[in-house]
């Protein structure tokens, strides 16, 4: 079956020659290989067709159940649940950390507005709900976000968003009072902490806006001065 593929292949994923590249994550098309070989079990739920179809592996990526329908489901649903316990024998841990996970999976409700993201922590019997995080604003509210408790020096953020050589970008930011500056970037929703040339051409062409800008209005000033010069 395809999904047994996708989870025991590599290089089996759907992202190279179909544009999916260029807004997907990661660079080699193996993830849910991956993740399976260094998995305890791995169980994967499809929701197609009104129909629930399963798929186990065990040990590493070993076919513990071949793709079976095991029932029916509404016919609007669709979808892929997959549920894994990581080996013990490869991690120092198998315990997860629920704020870390916590922190990216608002970080990726900023990045993708209108996205409803929800966690749960299954292990504590109180919480039976979760956090769910949802943001219309996407980035917008992420710089406000991230600028709680700072003074901003204009209350309306800077928020830029558009298309170039079939490359998509989106831009926001809000200028404080505060000394340093604080750059967060991504690309495909992976945090490039290194910076990069997005970085580098963003930093260009806002110094160049700004250096025109001050241009102009020197040049202004200059023909203001000359023109009380002359009366």
């Amino acid at each position: 079956s395809t999904v047994e593929t996708v989870y025991t292949v590599l290089h089996a994923g759907g992202k190279f020659g179909g544009g999916g590249y260029k807004v997907s994550g990661g660079l080699h098309g193996v993830g849910a290989s991956v993740v399976n070989a260094l998995s305890k079990w791995v169980n994967v739920t499809v929701y197609k067709n009104s129909k629930v179809y399963e798929v186990k592996f065990v040990d590493g990526g070993k076919v513990a159940q071949k793709l079976t329908r095991v029932g029916d489901c509404e016919e609007n649903r669709t979808g892929t649940t997959v549920t894994f316990k990581p080996d013990p024998d490869i991690f120092d841990s198998e315990i997860y950390d629920y704020d870390t996970l916590r922190v990216r999976d608002r970080e990726l409700a900023f990045l993708n507005k209108g996205l409803s993201i929800n966690i749960r922590d299954d292990r504590d019997s109180e919480d039976t709900t979760g956090e769910t995080f949802m943001y219309e604003g996407g980035i917008s509210e992420y710089v406000r976000f991230i600028n709680q408790g700072k003074t901003p020096i204009h209350e309306d953020i800077i928020h830029l968003e558009g298309e170039e050589d079939n490359v998509f970008f989106e831009v926001a930011l809000q200028y404080t009072t505060s000394y340093t500056e604080n750059i967060l970037s991504f690309v495909n929703n992976i945090p490039t902490g290194e910076g990069g040339t997005h970085v580098d051409g963003f930093k260009r062409g806002l110094t160049k806006a700004f250096n025109d800008y001050m241009g102009s209005k020197n040049t202004e000033n200059n023909k203001n001065k000359e023109n009380e010069k002359n009366h």
